[in-house]
């Protein structure tokens, strides 16, 4: 796994849970049993997690990856949002990308907000993949799931603060995508973002791919 790595570079939380989230959905056949799903997602996710363990994990999913009886912990950070990108990709249905979303982050990511930044993030990268414009994402996220998109870049750049906040990183990662004139450019621009730019750079990126 991760054969990418080099001196200069690494990976992180957001790599190895995307990874471990394709590879429970693909363990499944693609198939929607919300049960077996949800056990395919713990247990891939605990296995590739325990085998990377020092990646940037936040406290609360540490202590669920090493339980022997791992339930979610209610958070809305944007840990759930940052791992849903293949299920954009491995369904042909916005409706099913958004049920299995929620599926995925229920496990460990059981508020509200948490369940509809996984949707959020998996439903623009299929949006992105079946080739509607920018002004599709858009309304989308704004519209559909209610997000305010309202912010510039500039305007995110001036705020001294660091969130893992997943209303405000979604926000900053389609804004990033929006502005973005090229996958380079994208990844450029959340980067340039500040605040929890690994996360904010791992959902603008999977959708600009």
């Amino acid at each position: 796994d991760f054969q990418f790595l080099t001196e200069y570079s690494y990976y992180t939380d957001a790599t190895v849970m995307t990874v471990a989230v394709a590879a429970a959905i693909m363990s499944t056949g693609n198939k929607y049993d919300e049960n077996e799903l949800e056990n395919a997602l713990i247990h891939h996710m605990k296995r590739l997690g325990q085998a990377h363990p020092d990646v940037g994990y936040s406290r609360k999913f540490r202590q669920w990856l090493f339980s022997d009886d791992p339930r979610p912990y209610h958070s809305r950070d944007n840990r759930a949002a940052m791992r849903v990108s293949a299920i954009g990709w491995l369904y042909d249905d916005l409706d099913d990308v958004r049920r299995i979303a929620r599926s995925s982050a229920r496990v460990t990511h059981d508020h509200t907000e948490g369940i509809l930044s996984a949707e959020a993030a998996a439903g623009a990268v299929f949006l992105a993949r079946k080739s509607h414009d920018k002004q599709t994402v858009r309304e989308y996220i704004e519209t559909t799931l209610g997000y305010d998109l309202s912010r510039t870049c500039a305007d995110i750049r001036s705020e001294d603060k660091h969130s893992v906040n997943c209303r405000s990183t979604i926000a900053e990662a389609i804004t990033a995508f929006l502005v973005g004139e090229s996958f380079e450019d994208v990844i450029r621009t959340a980067i340039s973002l500040g605040g929890d730019s690994s996360a904010v750079a791992a959902i603008a990126g999977s959708i600009a791919e």
